[in-house]
Parts: C-alpha cells; sequence; structure tokens
C-alpha cells in the first residue's frame, strides 16, 4: 500500500511537471510566432530540451517503479544464488528467535506495581490463598516468583528469600532462552559474507588462469560475487545486532522489575509474619 501511494504521488508530480513544461513550451510557441519567422530555431531547439528533459523523467520513475525487492532480487542473484541462500536462511532463522523472543517478553510484561498492591492488600486481610489465586492467574516471572515464595510463606524469612533468589534465577534463564542461537547467526551471517569473498577471489583467479591473462573484465565477476556476499553477511549481522539488543533491553527491564517487586514481596511477608507472630 505504501509503495502504491508512492508510486502515484511520484506520477502525479511527473503529470504535474508534464503539464507546466507544455505551457511553458506553448508560451514560448506564442512568444516566437509573434517575434517572427527568426526565432523557429530557438523554439525548435526548446523544445527538443523539454523532450530529453521528460525522457529522463520517464526513466527514473521506471526505474523507482522497478522497487527496491526487484534490485535486492537482482543483487542476491548477482552474488550466486546457492551460496547467498545460506545468508538468506541464516536472516530467516535469526529473524524467527528474534520475533519468539520478542513475543515471549512483551507477554511477561504486566503491570507490577499493581500487582504488588494486590497481593499485599490480600496479605494484610491474610488472605494467603487468595495472594496465590492471584499471583497463579497472572502471566509474567513477577507473578511467578511471588507465587513460589507464597507457598513457602510459612517457612523463615531467610528461606522465602532464597526460594525468590534461586526461582528468580530460573525466570532470567527462561527469559534469555534462545537468545545463544541468535548470536550465533550474529557471528554467522559475516563470516559466511568473508566465505565468499574468499570463494569469490578463487573465481576470479581461476578465470585469470584459465584466460592466461589479467584484463577487468575477467577479475570483475568474481570480485562482484566477493563483494555481494560480503555486504549482504554484514547487513544480516546488523538487522540481527538490533534485534538482539532490543531483546536484552526487555529483559533487563523486566529483570529490575522482578528484583524491585522481590524486594516489596519481602516487606508484604515480613509484616504478615509480624502480625501472626511469624
Amino acid at each position: 500500500m505504501r509503495k502504491t501511494f508512492l508510486l502515484l504521488i511520484l506520477l502525479l508530480c511527473t503529470f504535474s511537471q508534464t503539464c507546466l513544461a507544455q505551457q511553458e513550451t506553448g508560451a514560448r510557441d506564442t512568444a516566437a510566432v509573434a517575434a517572427g519567422g527568426g526565432t523557429d530555431v530557438s523554439a525548435d531547439s526548446a523544445m527538443a530540451a523539454i523532450d530529453a528533459e521528460l525522457e529522463g523523467m520517464d526513466d527514473e520513475v521506471a526505474v523507482e517503479g522497478g522497487g527496491l525487492h526487484k534490485q535486492l532480487k537482482q543483487k542476491f542473484i548477482e552474488g550466486s544464488a546457492g551460496f547467498m541462500s545460506l545468508v538468506a536462511l541464516a536472516l530467516v532463522l535469526g529473524l524467527s528467535f528474534c520475533i519468539e523472543r520478542i513475543i515471549f517478553l512483551t507477554l511477561s510484561e504486566v503491570n507490577t506495581r499493581k500487582l504488588m498492591q494486590d497481593v499485599d492488600a490480600r496479605l494484610e486481610q491474610d488472605d494467603v490463598e487468595g495472594a496465590k489465586d492471584l499471583c497463579r492467574n497472572t502471566r509474567g516471572p513477577v507473578a511467578s516468583i511471588c507465587y513460589q515464595g507464597l507457598l513457602h510463606i510459612r517457612e523463615s524469612l531467610e528461606s522465602i528469600d532464597r526460594q525468590l533468589t534461586n526461582y528468580g534465577s530460573v525466570q532470567i534463564s527462561q527469559m534469555e532462552k534462545g537468545c545463544s542461537w541468535i548470536r550465533l547467526f550474529i557471528a554467522v551471517a559475516p563470516s559466511l559474507g568473508f566465505l565468499g569473498t574468499v570463494i569469490g577471489m578463487v573465481m576470479a583467479f581461476d578465470q585469470i588462469q584459465t584466460a592466461g591473462d589479467i584484463s577487468p573484465t575477467i577479475v570483475a565477476k568474481g570480485m562482484k560475487v566477493a563483494l555481494i556476499t560480503t555486504i549482504f553477511g554484514i547487513i544480516v549481522a546488523i538487522i540481527l545486532q538490533f534485534f538482539y539488543n532490543y531483546i536484552l533491553s526487555k529483559i533487563e527491564r523486566l529483570t529490575a522489575k522482578m528484583e524491585e517487586s522481590a524486594i516489596t514481596f519481602m516487606d508484604s511477608v515480613t509484616r504478615y509474619k509480624t502480625r501472626n507472630n511469624g
């Protein structure tokens, strides 16, 4: 939809420029007729210049109408489709892990402040089972560690704190699940590009050896394969690195919320145990 909209705007601008050019041409022709036959050559020259400019605009529209995806497809084929498929596979697999982690972490985010207020309110009423039901029916790692703490609420504060710490480590491990694969594809993508560079150079030297002559035409094909594969490998690594850093930022934010909620939870449990004499 966006590409179609941009193409329509481009065509509209071209049409407007064409109309203005035709108006200017008409005005110049009228002036030339009024001035006399001696200016016919100047009018013809102006018409030729305008026609050349319009043809150049049409060429630009045709190039832009081709679309970025067609240009990428052409470069993909020029970079040896068989080898570039490995780079594309690294991108697809890396993005699949990134999207899965982003969805998981997004669903894990809840209003922790309201959750802790509700848990504290139930503990103020000595409703431990109600607090458990609340945490059990709330998604996310914060609710999970609170539920784990409520299961051991009859134990000492040190034991509860230890349970929260241990279970918090488990939750962090679950949030980081799959990140090692993303790091792998970030490292593999440029490596595949550099491997393509080496293969392209070998192809170029083989062609030079076969031809027995060094010429730009012979070397160009192998060098082109080398450069294209390197570019695509680096682009894939940059894209995956961006998503990976975004995932790390979400994990860090959730970890900070877990630590803050654990402190708040321990305060609520301490007040609960004080009221009930431990």
